[in-house]
């Protein structure tokens, strides 16, 4: 948006729609050093909700926030690998989110 979009297309906003907003208030305020700060925060959970299919990771960290009931996904997914929750733990702590 810095650089003239209109919007975003975010896994990231399902999972920290706060932060993700206040980023984008800022990058339409022209507040680029704002927008990089907060995107900096979010960099890791930007990565980490891709460490396995979409939807899988951003379910789980819903459900581990207690904002859903379940991060059971239907089949051909399958959960998420145990490994890979301790570190989408890190990338929400990182981005201040609570869970």
């Amino acid at each position: 948006m810095l650089k003239g979009g209109h919007g975003v297309i975010s896994v990231t906003t399902n999972v920290a729609p706060k932060q993700m907003a206040l980023l984008c208030q800022a990058a339409c305020n022209g507040d680029a050093a704002g927008a990089e700060a907060i995107d900096k925060t979010l960099q890791a959970l930007h990565h980490d909700l891709f460490i396995e299919a979409n939807p899988i990771p951003a379910k789980w960290a819903l459900h581990r926030m207690g904002l859903i009931k379940s991060a059971q996904v239907r089949l051909p997914l399958t959960q998420l690998e145990p490994i890979h929750g301790s570190i989408i733990e890190q990338a929400l702590t990182q981005a201040g989110i609570e869970f």
